[in-house]
């Protein structure tokens, strides 16, 4: 059996896909200036950069100010309640076909490794991405009042490192957005805002191959 229920509101879904496609237009273009591929020439490159970075603070920003608003923050308090579940069905279950061990509900959007993952984010990766890349930007006016060993270099390594720290983010959540009981399930819920939720007890996930 299952049911639908209204999960993601128009405005988390708003900010999900502006949020990816702000971050996919900084990861491409962010490479360009390193010379990493050829497909954007370096001064668009850093002018989309530079124009992204400001979209996307200005939409976290927005973003932060709504989730506290509407109590939509408390979807991403850590737990570690049935954390051992989650960890075994993602290690082999899913790639046996197995149940998934949680069922999500209005109240409870994330399972436990998706706000571990979610924390992770907010709390290691941005923060380096958004410090070393305005202190980056900004290098001319603030050199004089950082650390002396903290140089230009380390700023333009230290960001390069929160961009394959995000990637690595990026890669992992397309991939755990096909989990659901089909492989587009929740990517459709994050478009209609409806997911359709199954009876874990009677529904077999499709097997992935390894």
């Amino acid at each position: 059996m299952s049911q639908r229920i209204y999960l993601f509101t128009r405005f988390e879904r708003f900010w999900h896909w502006t949020q990816a496609a702000l971050i996919i237009t900084l990861l491409v273009t962010g490479f360009a200036i390193r010379g990493v591929h050829g497909l954007v020439g370096f001064e668009t490159a850093v002018r989309v950069h530079e124009a992204a970075a400001w979209l996307l603070i200005g939409l976290w920003v927005f973003a932060i100010f709504w989730h506290f608003t509407n109590g939509q923050w408390r979807h991403y308090i850590p737990t570690l309640t049935n954390i051992d579940a989650m960890m075994r069905y993602y290690a082999f279950g899913i790639f046996t076909g197995a149940p998934h061990p949680y069922r999500v509900t209005v109240e409870r959007k994330h399972n436990p490794l998706q706000r571990l993952a979610y924390l992770g984010v907010k709390l290691v990766i941005n923060p380096l991405v958004w410090v070393s890349g305005l202190l980056y930007l900004f290098w001319g006016s603030v050199r004089d009042s950082v650390p002396t060993w903290l140089g230009l270099e380390q700023v333009a390594g230290l960001h390069a490192l929160g961009a394959f720290l995000m990637l690595a983010f990026l890669i992992i959540h397309v991939y755990l957005a096909t989990a659901g009981h089909t492989p587009l399930a929740h990517i459709k819920a994050m478009v209609t805002g409806w997911e359709e939720v199954h009876d874990e007890g009677q529904v077999k996930h499709p097997t992935r191959v390894p």
